[in-house]
């Protein structure tokens, strides 16, 4: 077991534990979830650097990552939809976010096929940064405008316009994933002929 494939671990053992952190009522109610989303979203960079640092990258590191990045986004996600700190047409951007993630899974999985890897952009890596910065900041609840002082804005209404500048990004490097996908499965139909 390498460091970075022990991170990617950890960062998968932090969901449950979030997920009951984050029934807790009060200020710890929205502190701890807090933390703890933003230690798993800190352990996703520090695993790849850390791979390609000490050269560690791994089969296993590659199939745990992106599972552990969907179970962690999903997972909060859909918590601040059941408690309705995203709501009403805001749930539109959640959805957005969640169905590209499900929509590259299955991308990868089927090029994997061909063996064609699909680099990851420099783009798709800013959706991912604004995508837990929002998520993190929607977490501190009632909470939200003492933990991250805003002075005159409020922290929820931020959090709600950076899931919305994610989502708009996720729309466009979902896009760009799967014309390369559809590019790909189409040239190798045109070989069969």
């Amino acid at each position: 077991m390498k460091i970075p494939n022990i991170l990617t671990i950890g960062r998968i053992i932090i969901v449950p534990i979030f997920v009951v952190s984050f029934y807790i009522p009060g200020f710890f109610g929205d502190l701890i979830p807090f933390f703890l989303f933003v230690l798993a979203s800190f352990t996703d960079y520090l695993d790849g650097l850390l791979a390609r640092l000490f050269k560690e990258e791994s089969k296993l590191g590659e199939l745990l990552d992106p599972i552990a990045d969907k179970i962690l986004i999903a997972t909060a996600l859909i918590l601040l939809v059941m408690n309705g700190t995203i709501k009403n047409y805001e749930v539109i951007a959640a959805i957005i976010i969640l169905t590209r993630e499900i929509l590259i899974s299955g991308l990868r999985e089927f090029l994997a096929k061909g063996r064609v890897s699909m680099q990851v952009t420099s783009l798709a890596k800013l959706k991912t940064f604004i995508q837990m910065l929002s998520i993190a900041i929607l977490l501190t609840g009632e909470s939200g405008n003492k933990l991250i002082n805003f002075q005159d804005y409020n922290a929820q209404v931020i959090g709600i316009i950076l899931l919305w500048l994610a989502a708009f990004l996720t729309l466009y490097t979902g896009y760009d994933y799967l014309r390369k996908g559809i590019d790909h499965a189409i040239n190798e139909d045109n070989k069969d002929i």
